[in-house]
């Protein structure tokens, strides 16, 4: 509780890479037609992960419902107390290795 997807976004990619090898390493759902809603929080996602992967950051922008069948498909899933219109985000994993 209390914890928004940005704080939680950033916990992650402090100890996740995103995958290299793929097209989009992030997806977003994008704004359904005719919704006036502007997606506010996006920036500060795009400024999260520019800050820890400043190459590997192609968003894609999914539509609504093929994102719901995307999000079925995922490892994790993580809840968070959010309540921005459409923060919800999906992040393609890479490769961890020590250092």
């Amino acid at each position: 509780d209390g914890n928004g997807v940005p704080k939680l976004l950033d916990a992650v990619l402090r100890l996740m890479p995103l995958d290299s090898y793929s097209e989009y390493q992030v997806g977003l759902m994008e704004v359904v037609p005719g919704d006036p809603c502007k997606p506010v929080i996006w920036d500060e996602y795009r400024e999260i992960i520019n800050r820890y992967e400043p190459v590997n950051n192609r968003i894609e922008m999914i539509e609504r419902f093929a994102f719901y069948e995307r999000a079925k498909e995922a490892y994790a899933v993580v809840t968070s107390s959010e309540l921005a219109l459409y923060a919800n985000i999906i992040l393609r994993k890479g490769v961890v290795t020590e250092e």
